[in-house]
């Protein structure tokens, strides 16, 4: 019988070839939902995509892009939100 942790569906079910031919299942955790852009909601590229512990363990400039909203919006996004401000501030 397999272990309780594994019975729900956290845990998703992975089946591996061994060297002796036979099929075995291993249990591996799932990924995280990839990072949204907070205004448009479309999937943020360059930041890393993983549990919490993997990208916790990257360094800071590994997780996310360097510039500004950097792992919060898109950058279409960035670059209206940045030209909006100057615009604000400008009139």
């Amino acid at each position: 019988m397999v272990q309780p942790r594994f019975r729900s569906r956290t845990f998703r079910r992975v089946y591996v070839k061994t060297p002796g031919g036979t099929n075995k299942i291993q249990y591996k955790r799932r990924k995280n939902a990839a990072p949204q852009c907070a205004t448009c909601g479309t999937r943020l590229f360059g930041v890393a995509r993983g549990t919490k512990t993997q990208v916790r363990k990257l360094a800071k400039s590994a997780r996310r892009p360097e510039r500004p909203y950097g792992g919060k919006l898109c950058s279409a996004c960035t670059r209206k939100t940045i030209i909006a401000k100057v615009r604000a501030v400008a009139a």
